[in-house]
């Protein structure tokens, strides 16, 4: 018997959110000579509209796109979306995902809002991701929160993992010499209440996930569908190919 999904809860999840796709994809050169990574197709799709598609049927109304390496692409390809409305916020230099999402902080309010790594692909489990995930936010104790893939589960290779979690969702970077139980996806939820005393030019949101764990408001929720992250040739060949002949859950392994 097959089973559908559950209903979307959208009731959680909040009208802004950011996607970082200024990125230049040194690792998944030629390709991206010539293309934007985020515009790279799998199934059929570009990665940029899984995501963007992934927040409109969560009901986020507005998305800020930030764009440096072939920046025109990315904005032309976003240029008729309305749903969510997009921003493009170019940059004349990559700031890193820190740097891009302070840049573009004037485009949001003082309520939590989504940021979007470009290079994550992910099937949903039982219902929508982003509502699930977003239903975990509660700004009493949190700054950020993460999305995570369990590591056993990461297709390909991709270092040892990222966090460690307690039994209450609060997160720990993994110790050194030591395998971590959790990947980051490349889905936060983030307070602006963290973009304080932040570092001159670019820098990586690493430094406020460190900031926000020192003060123990660094927390995650896990994924229960599929996730790729995209950052090879080999990576993006594992994708493809998974989505071309169907994926179940066990199919993941390698």
């Amino acid at each position: 018997m097959l089973v559908g999904r559950l209903p979307i809860d959208t009731r959680h999840v909040p009208e802004e959110a950011m996607v970082l796709a200024a990125g230049r994809g040194e690792r998944l050169r030629p390709l991206t000579d010539e293309l934007p990574k985020p515009l790279i197709t799998i199934g059929g799709t570009t990665i940029l509209d899984r995501s963007l598609d992934a927040l409109a049927e969560a009901g986020v109304e507005r998305a800020v796109v930030n764009a440096a390496w072939l920046a025109d692409r990315i904005a032309d390809h976003v240029a008729d979306r309305t749903r969510p409305g997009v921003i493009v916020s170019r940059e004349d230099e990559a700031q890193e995902t820190g740097g891009g999402v302070a840049r573009a902080l004037s485009h949001f309010g003082e309520a939590p809002f989504l940021v979007l790594n470009g290079d994550s692909v992910w099937l949903d489990g039982m219902t929508s991701t982003i509502p699930r995930f977003c239903r975990n936010w509660d700004a009493e104790r949190m700054d950020i929160l993460l999305l995570l893939y369990p590591f056993a589960r990461v297709t390909g290779k991709h270092g040892v993992g990222d966090f460690t979690m307690d039994p209450e969702g609060r997160l720990a970077r993994r110790e050194e010499s030591r395998v971590a139980p959790f990947a980051y996806m490349g889905v936060s939820m983030v307070h602006p209440r963290i973009f304080v005393d932040l570092p001159d030019g670019p820098f990586s949101m690493n430094v406020l996930y460190d900031r926000a764990e020192e003060a123990g408001r660094l927390f995650g929720a896990v994924h229960d569908g599929l996730w790729y992250h995209i950052s090879t040739p080999a990576d993006l060949d594992l994708a493809r190919r998974r989505f071309a002949t169907g994926h179940e859950p066990d199919s993941i392994y390698l």
